[in-house]
C-alpha cells in the first residue's frame, strides 16, 4: 500500500466570497448602522415621522 501524501489541493481551501456579496453585506451595516444612530439621537417618534417624510416626498 502506497503512503498517503497530500496535495495542496487536498488541503480545505478557505472560503471566498464573491465581491458584491462583501459590497452589499458591508452597505447593509452601514445602513443598519446609521438607523440606530438616528433613533438613538432623534428618539423613536421622531425618527418614525422622518422616516415618513422621506418616504412621501418619494411618491
Amino acid at each position: 500500500m502506497p503512503d498517503a501524501t497530500t496535495t495542496p489541493s487536498d488541503r480545505a481551501s478557505p472560503r471566498h466570497f464573491p465581491l458584491a456579496l462583501v459590497v452589499t453585506a458591508g452597505l447593509a451595516g452601514m445602513l443598519f448602522a446609521v438607523t440606530i444612530v438616528l433613533w438613538v439621537h432623534y428618539g423613536s417618534a421622531v425618527f418614525y415621522e422622518m422616516l415618513l417624510t422621506g418616504i412621501a416626498a418619494c411618491f
